[in-house]
């Protein structure tokens, strides 16, 4: 007899904040690096194992260039930060 659980489903990736221009992406998450295939970056066209929030296959470093050079379109959130996560304390004491 084998046991079927609950299948695992992918947690939420929601994306952050769009950082200002000539800023730096932050991309903790695990979800942003594929480590089974490198495939061809969409600004580049050179092979990168990282995903963007869209999963879209882009070096992190040409998702900045990108939002420094397009800085209206960048506001759309094609490239954008991890969500910072919740905090379980209270810091708005004086």
């Amino acid at each position: 007899m084998t046991r079927t659980g609950p299948k695992k489903e992918k947690q939420p990736f929601e994306p952050g904040l769009v950082p200002a221009p000539g800023e730096l992406l932050v991309w903790k998450h695990n979800q942003h690096f594929d480590r089974w295939r490198d495939l061809p970056c969409v600004l580049c066209r050179r092979p990168t194992p990282m995903r963007s929030h869209r999963e879209e296959p882009v070096h992190k470093t040409c998702a900045e260039a990108w939002i420094t050079a397009h800085p209206v379109k960048a506001r759309e959130g094609r490239f954008a930060s991890d969500a910072m996560p919740k905090s379980g304390r209270d810091d708005t004491h004086a």
